[in-house]
């Protein structure tokens, strides 16, 4: 193995039809190559590459997850583009899983037992598990000699308490089926607290950070101390905040009307609450920010209720963390609506001058996709937009347990 300096990580994140990777120096944490691999299982996939400022977009046939990680080494030791000279210069592989229970509450050591724990969290992620594995397997096929970790979606929040986590249900569902808050987004929760802190100059241990991960999916966490102690996602994704095509917070017992008058399965009725709700269920539009904001702008009515209540369920939650950490300090936007959307930014901080929120409109408009804050100087609580960088995250992770787990050879 060679110093941890001249670490060289692939970062893994297979979903169910596309892989995406960045390959990582972590001498200088420089981006060497990056893409994703499209519309897997389908004629035409894409294949979308990118090495310094050169990018690269082919067409495979049909690709499957072997066969898309098998492009990614090719194109990533191609002379072509010299990202590398051999896959044999690839340290770690760092995988993102989705979920690991209450298994995992941090990254580890992909081992067969490893592996066989994630199989058992399949359950509670058929959606995203049953893939992340996947990779890994086609990992160790294609890349035997190299270690492999798991970092998980899941594990920053595993330090939430019991009675924040446990859901008031018959207490014997917990223990049967790990009814439980899990959280999800964990490492772009991390990653931007920490930025969030660097930013504003203080020890993380010192502040109360709320974070929203504003995406097609969305979550907020209550970062207190550095630690999660809530986060509005819960058994699985579809909790809390409204989303593109999720639901979030509804009444249960809506779920068995619905099944009832519309005469819907419990898979039909899953299928409607996370594919078909959200901001497409409410405007009829798009579950697309960007054609909602635009159809807002020119008047649509339903586009402005949907813009409303998505922003209104997000300071009902910043609200309540601010109660639960007594106080806040900092309050982070990141995710692709969070990072780019100045308009939902604007309208989740509208009348929250209570908080000690001093909004700044003039920087809100500038900040676009990059780092900025978005408050007045000297405002009590501080609005930030921080770019979210999980693979980071991953590499680093990754980058840790091979240099303390392995160690150097």
């Amino acid at each position: 193995m060679n110093r941890k300096s001249d670490l060289k990580v692939l970062v893994i994140n297979c979903g169910s039809s596309s892989v995406k990777f960045q390959l990582i120096n972590m001498a200088d944490e420089n981006v060497l190559a990056s893409g994703i691999v499209e519309r897997l299982g389908l004629p035409q996939s894409l294949i979308k590459f990118k090495f310094d400022d050169k990018d690269f977009i082919k067409e495979g046939n049909s690709l499957d997850h072997s066969s898309a990680i098998s492009e990614i080494l090719y194109a990533i030791t191609s002379s072509q583009f010299g990202a590398i000279r051999h896959k044999s210069e690839i340290s770690a592989v760092g995988h993102r899983v989705v979920h690991g229970a209450e298994q995992f509450s941090q990254s580890v050591l992909i081992t067969e037992d490893t592996i066989k724990q994630i199989h058992s969290c399949v359950d509670l992620a058929p959606l995203h598990n049953p893939h992340n594995l996947k990779g890994i397997h086609v990992c160790k096929k294609l890349l035997p000699d190299v270690p492999q970790v798991a970092v998980f979606d899941t594990a920053f929040h595993q330090t939430m308490d019991d009675y924040v986590y446990t859901y008031a249900l018959v207490y014997r569902f917990y223990e049967k089926y790990g009814f439980r808050r899990y959280g999800f987004h964990g490492t772009s929760h991390f990653y931007v607290a920490h930025k969030a802190a660097e930013i504003v100059g203080k020890d993380i241990q010192g502040l109360k950070i709320i974070t929203c991960h504003l995406g097609n999916g969305a979550s907020v966490a209550a970062v207190k101390y550095g630690k999660s102690i809530d986060t509005s996602m819960g058994f699985t994704p579809l909790e809390g905040l409204i989303m593109g095509t999720r639901c979030g917070d509804v009444d249960p017992a809506m779920v068995l009307f619905i099944m009832r008058k519309e005469g819907l399965s419990s898979h039909e009725c899953d299928m409607l609450m996370n594919h078909e709700c959200g901001l497409i269920g409410i405007s009829g539009i798009s579950s697309d920010m960007r054609d909602l904001i635009k159809a807002y702008k020119e008047g649509n009515d339903r586009a402005r209720l949907a813009l409303q209540m998505y922003t209104y369920r997000i300071r009902k939650y910043i609200g309540m963390y601010s109660a639960s950490m007594n106080g806040v300090d900092v309050i982070v936007f990141t995710g692709g609506i969070g990072e780019n959307a100045a308009l939902i930014r604007k309208m989740c901080c509208t009348d929250m001058e209570y908080l000690g929120i001093d909004f700044d409109e003039e920087k809100n408009k500038d900040t676009i996709g990059i780092e900025g804050e978005l408050t007045i100087r000297n405002s009590k609580v501080r609005v930030l937009c921080v770019p979210t960088n999980e693979e980071l995250v991953i590499a680093r992770d990754t980058a840790r347990i091979i240099d303390s787990k392995i160690g150097h050879r």
